[in-house]
């Protein structure tokens, strides 16, 4: 079969980018969850040097204040 002779090659292609394709998704996991430690690291040292703090959160446990009470300036 004269088809079938240019057809392979095409076939090991297809196959080595599929290869590709799964290294470079497994890579950019990879670098996801690098990031994201990288993140936690970066919040983590900005609120022990003060220069942020933990982000106000509405509806969080607070006594003295009534649930849709928000504090001013914290829309």
């Amino acid at each position: 079969m004269p088809g079938s002779s240019s057809a392979d090659p095409i076939e090991l292609e297809l196959a080595s980018i599929r290869q590709q394709l799964t290294d470079l998704r497994a890579e950019q996991q990879e670098m996801k969850q690098a990031i994201e430690e990288l993140v936690k690291t970066f919040r983590a040292l900005a609120m022990h040097l003060g220069i942020a703090a933990e982000p106000y959160r509405k509806g969080s446990a607070s006594g003295d204040r009534a649930k849709g009470a928000d504090i001013p300036g914290f829309a």
